[in-house]
């Protein structure tokens, strides 16, 4: 079973690269994030046509998340994290698909920091985190993944000196990240390549996707039966070379069945 996260950053404006990715890598479940479209905008007929059934979590001009599945078997289970009844952005997501109680996620960026926005990642996180806890205590199999905007280390950052005060490497983020993981969630990526210089993210300014100067931001984190059937993990680097592509890269991660 393959599960794949893709920040898409605009879903209409980049289907075509979605769709040929979808076609190259026949992932069995998806989880979108940035569709930067309110509900009705959707592209469903062509995810559709693609051999995929959806359920999404639209925001005009914004936000928004979605999950795809091959299978068809996506049943869902919430919309938004508990916790904040006014909170109005689309950020998260949640479905039972094929067994497995998927979360797909869009954390807050949270610059400039400090400041409101900072305080508003910071308090999206303690939700994530107490949601989280939830499950890890029911014991069920489950998969938190989508873009953190969290580099959780140094070796999860090119030249780390230079965003010791951006909001995605403050101290108080990473800490974030690393209570939430601490609950008994495995970082993917990390488990299978403890060492290695990997990178999902990489900016449009300053030539950062051909000089290999990246982020590692998008993450999967499993629960204990979840992180027992980790085959394998990796991110289709290439796919930030193709035209009008995203920002990000598709990372995805292979469970036996």
């Amino acid at each position: 079973m393959k599960i794949a996260t893709y920040n898409v950053n605009g879903v209409n404006g980049r289907l075509p690269v979605l769709l040929r990715w979808l076609e190259e890598t026949t992932p069995d479940v998806v989880c979108l994030q940035e569709l930067k479209a309110p509900d009705e905008k959707f592209p469903l007929q062509a995810i559709n046509d693609a051999g995929y059934t959806a359920i999404w979590h639209g925001q005009k001009s914004w936000n928004g998340v979605a999950i795809l599945s091959r299978s068809g078997d996506i049943k869902e289970l919430r919309r938004g994290l508990p916790g904040d009844p006014d909170d109005t952005h689309s950020r998260y997501i949640e479905a039972m698909v094929d067994g497995i109680i998927l979360g797909c996620l869009y954390l807050p960026n949270g610059n400039p920091a400090p400041g409101p926005k900072f305080d508003y990642k910071l308090a999206w996180f303690e939700r994530l985190t107490a949601h989280a806890a939830s499950l890890i205590i029911h014991d069920m199999p489950a998969v938190l993944c989508g873009d953190y905007n969290v580099m959780p280390t140094e070796l999860d950052v090119y030249k780390p000196e230079r965003w010791l005060d951006d909001a995605l490497f403050r101290p108080e983020v990473r800490v974030a990240f690393k209570n939430l993981a601490d609950q008994g969630w495995t970082d993917a990526i990390r488990k299978l390549y403890p060492n290695e210089k990997i990178y999902t993210f990489y900016d449009y300014f300053r030539n950062a996707y051909a000089r290999d100067a990246g982020l590692r931001i998008d993450h999967f984190l499993l629960s204990r039966h979840i992180s027992q059937r980790l085959l394998t993990a990796g991110v289709d680097k290439n796919v930030r070379g193709w035209e009008k592509t995203s920002d990000h890269c598709p990372v995805w991660i292979e469970l036996t069945t």
